[in-house]
């Protein structure tokens, strides 16, 4: 239940249908929603809207020009887990200067894109792949397959950009018997895995059988898996990506994979994206594409306007918001 307030403008420029404006709109009385104009998805920038500017709060993906603009914003909660295009200097600075909170739903996507990746591990240690192709001509070939199935006990994992994806991808891979190691820019020592500074990463590659890039994408991390880290990698380890394009030198990538010393790549994300349908990646040996959508889910809309209201409900009682994004909060 909410507590009695002067009523908040709210702001979304979210496409969420009239069954979801209705839901919302019960949920967030007596505030008002302010729809604007222009609708998006969670991996398009969104276009200035003036009713951004004079809200309270903006749900979705305002723009930065808004935000910048906006005197009145005190909290800006935005409907995806990157927030990359908002992690700028003159944004934080805005944020600070009107006292303004920014919240992601990191929360929300964390289950879905370890789930995604935890796929891929599975597929390509039971060789999934190749009986795919075997499936395409018909050809029950027992004696190439059988005796290359592994199984994750023993095995080695390393995620790079250690965070609440990592954290729900090791309880996944708890049962399985599978060794999990982090790697992130400053490790908090609160982690369930032991976890590492970038800084050591090329000791960790070597160790590990299966590389996870959770990376997200800022001047730190592009092309973080160049050539030499892919040296680095043990010879026939996979490598998984479900960061950004960018945290790749897609080049390199593929030198990796055409020599053999990866013997497969899982890309849920490129750059760019879409990728072209003459890129190179598609024809890379044992390389296999999603279209950036292990965040996907049955309801995720739905997931995500509860996640909202949730926190809507901590706002309001001047309690610690749930997902803050450090870097751009005081």
């Amino acid at each position: 239940m909410l507590i009695n307030t002067k009523p908040l403008k709210i702001w979304t420029n979210h496409d969420l249908g009239q069954q979801r404006l209705d839901w919302l709109r019960e949920h967030i009385a007596p505030h008002h929603l302010v729809l604007a104009e222009g609708k998006i998805n969670n991996l398009t920038a969104g276009e200035s809207d003036p009713g951004c500017i004079t809200a309270d709060i903006a749900f979705g993906q305002p723009a930065i020009e808004d935000i910048l603009a906006s005197k009145d914003l005190k909290w800006i909660h935005i409907t995806s887990a990157g927030y990359t295009r908002y992690d700028r200097v003159d944004v934080r600075d805005a944020l600070i200067s009107n006292e303004c909170q920014f919240t992601n739903s990191s929360s929300v996507y964390d289950d879905p894109c370890a789930q995604h990746v935890f796929a891929m591990i599975l597929a390509h240690n039971r060789r999934l792949l190749l009986s795919a192709k075997d499936h395409e001509s018909a050809s029950w070939n027992y004696d190439a397959l059988r005796g290359i199935q592994r199984i994750l006990g023993g095995e080695k994992v390393l995620i790079v950009g250690y965070g609440a994806i990592g954290e729900r991808l090791t309880e996944l891979l708890a049962p399985f018997g599978a060794e999990v190691r982090g790697i992130r820019r400053t490790p908090t020592g609160n982690e369930s895995v032991p976890t590492f500074s970038q800084d050591e990463i090329e000791t960790h590659l070597a160790w590990a059988d299966h590389v996870v890039d959770i990376l997200p994408a800022s001047d730190s991390t592009q092309l973080f898996f160049n050539a030499h880290r892919f040296s680095a990698i043990k010879p026939g380890a996979a490598f998984y990506n479900i960061g950004r394009g960018d945290t790749v030198d897609q080049s390199a990538l593929i030198t990796a994979l055409e020599s053999g010393h990866l013997s497969a790549a899982y890309l849920d994300v490129t750059s760019p994206e879409p990728l072209p349908s003459d890129h190179p990646l598609w024809k890379a040996p044992n390389c296999l594409i999603t279209p950036h959508v292990a965040g996907g889910m049955q309801n995720e809309m739905d997931v995500l306007l509860e996640h909202f209201v949730a926190n809507l409900a901590l706002f309001l009682d001047g309690l610690p918001l749930k997902d803050q994004v450090r870097t751009l909060n005081a």
